[in-house]
């Protein structure tokens, strides 16, 4: 089964990227979605998150968040330890999954393949590039939040720069309904090469 990597900036469209390869039927993997799933479900891994961060982390048996945030989000050692357990942990579930499905490839989508070092784990790549600004209105209208916020988001991420250095595929969503025959495009592509698999 071959796999493919997602990735893109907040703001950028990949999880409307995403939505277009989902229609056309190819299975997606939501990197951050299930991380938070497995970090709320899986035993082994509240364990090791309990052991790292103290049993705060779990406060009434549910998954402390802001403590958390609190914890990795001013210390980058926190927060390459966190990443160092959740990681692994997703990656084994990704790989689990993708043996279930149908369909001659699957999509692993994540806002960090490249930081994260996931781009190992599939075989081909795409990013998902839109200009600052739009990218600024998008995250503000979905999230009802300040744009200084986005900001400081976006600065912490890879830059368009280094998404397309990286990426084997790049897609520039400006306008969604430009999106469609891109997509449509690799779609034909990665099932072709999917036979090689």
């Amino acid at each position: 089964m071959m796999k493919v990597g997602i990735t893109g900036g907040i703001g950028s469209g990949k999880s409307t990227v995403c939505r277009l390869f989902a229609q056309r039927g190819v299975a997606v993997y939501d990197s951050d979605a299930e991380a938070k799933r497995l970090m709320a479900e899986s035993p082994e891994l509240r364990a090791a998150v309990s052991a790292r961060f103290g049993a705060e982390a779990y406060a009434g048996g549910a998954l402390n968040r802001p403590y958390l945030a609190g914890k990795v989000f001013s210390d980058p050692a926190a927060l390459a330890d966190l990443n160092a357990l959740v990681h692994p942990a997703v990656l084994a579930d990704f790989a689990a999954w993708a043996e279930r499905q149908e369909g001659s490839y699957v999509i692993l989508e994540s806002a960090i393949l490249f930081d994260a070092g996931l781009e190992d784990s599939v075989d081909r790549t795409v990013a998902v590039l839109a200009p600052l600004e739009l990218r600024l209105e998008r995250t503000c209208r979905r999230d009802k939040c300040d744009p200084e916020a986005v900001r400081r988001r976006i600065a912490a991420q890879s830059d368009d720069d280094v998404l397309s250095e990286k990426a084997d595929y790049t897609l520039v969503n400006i306008f969604e309904p430009d999106l469609e025959p891109t997509v449509a495009e690799l779609d034909r592509i990665f099932t072709h090469e999917a036979a090689e698999y």
